[in-house]
């Protein structure tokens, strides 16, 4: 299990902007600004993303190379799926794969894919054998 990633994007405000309208319909909406000085001689400021209580997604300005990452946010049903894609194209997103089933992984793997606007591979999936049938 990943703790954090961190990604550099060329345009902070833009970036959180981003981030904010396409992770919000997958419950990620706790934000947090990190203070650089604050840390080891060098460490950038971040701005992270999170939810209950942990922080685990972190934009920090710098050099851009958006190929060089794919970043796979869990959905809680196919239906977050397609409300995070129509937030993220909504908010400036490139389709990089409409919302449906990637039967080529597993007929039960449905996710969504968009390119973030520096060009970084956001893949919003649902696989439904990874979460416990509703009580």
């Amino acid at each position: 299990m990943l703790d954090h990633v961190f990604i550099s994007v060329s345009d902070i405000g833009r970036s959180i902007a981003f981030y904010t309208a396409a992770l919000t319909p997958l419950g990620i909406v706790n934000r947090l600004d990190y203070d650089g000085k604050d840390g080891p001689p060098g460490h950038p400021d971040l701005k992270g993303f999170g939810s209950d209580g942990r922080v685990y997604f972190w934009l920090r300005e710098g050099t851009v190379e958006g190929k060089a990452a794919h970043v796979g946010f869990v959905a809680r049903s196919k239906e977050e799926v397609d409300a995070a894609y129509q937030a993220a194209i909504a908010a400036g997103a490139i389709d990089n794969s409409a919302p449906g089933a990637r039967v080529y992984y597993d007929p039960r793997y449905y996710a969504a894919n968009f390119m973030d606007p520096d060009g970084y591979s956001i893949e919003v999936v649902y696989k439904s054998w990874q979460h416990s049938p509703p009580v």
